[in-house]
């Protein structure tokens, strides 16, 4: 079977770190082209797989003609980036957020349609072990309904995880728009809606810079969501964890709780009103310090080569962005957004 030809676009930390990597151990990929305006990035790929290097996406995508690309750029070029593909015919995996504004992301999906290509978000949490356990655990109807839930994400931030530590454009405002929000938040806020399957109906946020120095993009976040369903619940994104990454959800139900990454070994825990206790040892959840397989370029590749749209398509990643987009509102008015009539607002 013919290889399927990815170029990366932005060689970045995600970039060496996951998406590199792992499309470098799938035997249906060939890494054909690096886009770095840091041309020695590119050119470092580009030497070890034998591909081409470039600075322009623009030029790279009318010479070498990709089959699909990842778009590994900061927050503000993912928009940009992902139309030029998409018309150029290449299928599109982005990283999240999926865009910084909903007319962005529109537009993301109206150009992958309109050229028939496959657009994708790489929201990894729904893939990790362990929340692929507790939906299966959710589906299973021995829980019940859900009826509250906190689910969080911190770490000390993104300096720990760049290769521009300190200087990394997640600090710089017109390069991220948003902080630990669009870092985190957005990947709680995905991993809530796939459990519940639900969407999210009103936010009520305070979204702050807390401590980081020198930025103006938001170093913390607590939010409370009310689902469509009837659930409320918290969700937290935090660059301040400066003792530990969290990355945990609690969900109560009719029958009782369940308990994901609360605890090092038992990944989910099952605690019914009965008294039985249920504890899964299914993996852990990948954290900065502890890379695993994030199973987003799997599932795009298999996308590809079974020609099936995308489970985390490109109008999942725009109700995610949606919700981040209603907490920055929330904390600019005061006010509870209801997300069908929000106008974000980023300040």
């Amino acid at each position: 079977m013919k290889k399927i030809r990815v170029a990366v676009i932005g060689c970045g930390a995600i970039a060496q770190r996951r998406h590199i990597p792992e499309y470098a151990q799938n035997p249906h990929v060939e890494l054909v082209a690096f886009c770095d305006p840091v041309i020695e990035r590119a050119l470092e790929y580009a030497e070890e797989f034998s591909a081409e290097a470039y600075a322009d996406y623009e030029q790279m995508l009318s010479e070498v003609r990709p089959d699909a690309v990842s778009v590994c750029t900061p927050n503000y070029l993912h928009a940009a980036a992902a139309i030029a593909s998409a018309n150029a015919g290449a299928h599109v995996l982005v990283e999240k957020p999926i865009a910084t504004t909903a007319e962005e992301a529109q537009a993301m999906v109206a150009a992958a349609r309109s050229n028939v290509v496959y657009l994708m978000v790489g929201h990894n949490q729904r893939l990790m072990p362990p929340h692929v356990k507790a939906k299966e655990i959710l589906q299973s109807g021995k829980l019940g309904k859900v009826l509250t839930f906190r689910t969080s994400f911190g770490h000390p931030g993104p300096e720990a995880w760049s290769v521009d530590a300190e200087n990394s454009w997640f600090f710089r405002k017109d390069e991220a728009i948003m902080g630990a929000m669009g870092d985190l938040g957005v990947h709680k806020a995905d991993l809530i809606r796939f459990f519940l399957d639900d969407e999210v109906a009103d936010v009520a946020a305070f979204v702050e810079t807390l401590h980081k120095e020198n930025t103006a993009v938001d170093d913390n976040a607590t939010c409370l969501l009310r689902m469509q369903g009837g659930a409320i619940g918290t969700m937290v994104a935090s660059w301040t964890y400066y003792k530990g990454e969290d990355n945990s959800t609690v969900l109560w139900c009719e029958n009782g709780v369940m308990k994901i990454g609360t605890h090092p070994q038992d990944q989910v825990i099952v605690e019914l009103r009965d008294g039985t206790i249920e504890r899964y040892q299914v993996g852990a959840i990948a954290t900065n310090e502890k890379q695993t397989n994030s199973g987003v370029i799997d599932a795009f590749v298999n996308s590809l080569v079974t020609q099936t749209p995308p489970l985390i398509s490109g109008e999942e990643g725009m109700k995610s962005l949606e919700v981040i987009l209603a907490a920055f509102e929330s904390n600019a008015t005061g006010n509870i957004v209801k997300l069908n009539s929000a106008q974000p607002i980023l300040t």
